[in-house]
């Protein structure tokens, strides 16, 4: 074996270990953090939002939003912190402190509460101290961003325990590319990083799958709802995007900006307690059936509202967990629709992930992948996974036919419009 092969091979079991510590420390931290913001020792987030008082639902994540953005506020005048795309593709190293630190934020804000995914901190700081890992080794740009890549995969593998959801994210979505080299790294190292976690995360399945009675017809249901999909999928994407691009500046103003949005989802949580937190708790009693029409509805308007309200005031977060929530409360709302209003009868639990799949697949832009991690929070019947990438696959078809004929109905670029294209 070449050294340059050996050497590669030993960064590739280094970057699945440290992801598997990432994604090990940043669960302690959010559990940790979650406990003390809603004072309860036993039980899930939305067990401790439910049994918690109505001070402490509106106080506790008012302050994680404020200390939160005093945080921010202060990294944000000493360094700047690069998106983790434009890291791990810069030949430089990176900033590992500002992106740990920045990732160490993001859990706090979480976990005290913020309608914010928790999965971008694991990704990043797996990143980070992958880079350390392997800064002393001789690797060509092409492996660096491989390993760095894998690492970013591994660490959202390990928080969720979905060693090929992790992989294929990063195969698909972080580094684009379906090399041998990229989809071997890319296994290796999500599967170390779920087993390095183990201890902490207990390999535990995120969603418990009720026993459910189905049909293979729920098949050509979920085509049917990709219309649904596409409309949720878009409308989130531009929401987000909306306020990004409007969101505070860093400055002082972040301290209670970010305070402020934690203040508005502290309240609403007093009607709906499952909006804390980064969706799971929507997940979990929609697979549960355990919501009514009206707080599904309510929650598919909310929560993609509380998501763009933290990122308009500063804060920065994880965006996959928000859009399956979004996606799950509307087939929850679609699900009970059919069976209080028609004379057919559709599982709640299957139509909801089904639903999460196909929104998930348009804010991604990767259908494939989408349906794999959603199947493999739940571990439902292996078969569901056909039904969860045709809800997948059907909306991003239809996503991909609106852009070609948007793209073809555009008009060309002259000195008039061409400040107005792209």
């Amino acid at each position: 074996m070449k050294r340059r092969d050996l050497e590669f091979a030993c960064a590739v079991m280094a970057i699945g270990l440290l992801a598997g510590v990432a994604g090990a420390a940043t669960t302690l931290v959010l559990h940790t953090v979650e406990h003390l913001t809603y004072h309860y020792s036993f039980g899930t987030l939305l067990d401790g939002v439910t049994e918690s008082s109505p001070a402490r639902r509106a106080v506790g994540p008012m302050i994680g939003g404020a200390l939160a953005g005093l945080g921010w506020w202060l990294l944000r005048r000493r360094a700047r912190v690069p998106s983790l795309t434009d890291a791990i593709s810069a030949p430089a190293p990176m900033p590992r402190l500002a992106l740990s630190l920045d990732a160490g934020l993001q859990v706090l804000l979480v976990g005290a509460g913020a309608s914010l995914g928790r999965e971008g901190a694991p990704r990043q700081f797996a990143a980070a101290l992958g880079d350390l890992g392997v800064s002393r080794l001789a690797l060509t740009a092409n492996d660096r961003r491989i390993l760095l890549g894998c690492a970013a995969g591994a660490g959202l593998a390990a928080v969720y325990s979905v060693p090929m959801g992790g992989a294929l994210f990063a195969i698909q979505i972080v580094l684009r590319s379906w090399s041998l080299r990229t989809v071997g790294t890319a296994m290796i190292t999500s599967s170390l990083a779920v087993a390095v976690a183990a201890p902490v995360t207990r390999l535990d399945v995120p969603l418990h799958w009720p026993d459910a009675n189905l049909s293979y017809l729920l098949t050509g249901f979920a085509i049917l709802l990709s219309p649904l999909a596409l409309v949720v999928g878009r409308g989130f994407n531009r929401l987000m995007q909306y306020a990004k691009t409007h969101r505070v500046g860093d400055s002082w103003l972040l301290i209670p900006a970010v305070a402020g949005a934690g203040l508005l989802v502290g309240v609403l949580s007093h009607w709906w307690p499952e909006l804390p937190g980064n969706g799971k708790s929507v997940l979990t009693v929609s697979v549960a059936s355990g919501l009514t029409m009206t707080s599904a509805g309510a929650i598919l308007l909310l929560k993609p509202m509380l998501t763009a309200a933290f990122l308009r005031a500063g804060a920065v977060g994880g965006m996959l967990t928000p859009a399956l929530a979004t996606g799950a409360a509307m087939g929850s709302v679609v699900a009970m629709a059919v069976n209080s209003w028609t004379p057919l009868t559709v599982s709640v639990p299957a139509v909801s992930l089904a639903c999460a799949a196909g929104v998930l697949a348009i804010t991604q832009g990767a259908p494939a992948w989408a349906a794999l991690f959603v199947w493999e929070l739940a571990r439902p019947p292996l078969w569901l996974l056909i039904v969860f990438a045709a809800a997948a696959a059907a909306a991003n078809l239809l996503d991909s036919l609106l852009k070609k004929r948007s793209d073809h109905e555009s008009p060309p670029a002259t000195p008039d419009n061409a400040r107005h294209i792209g």
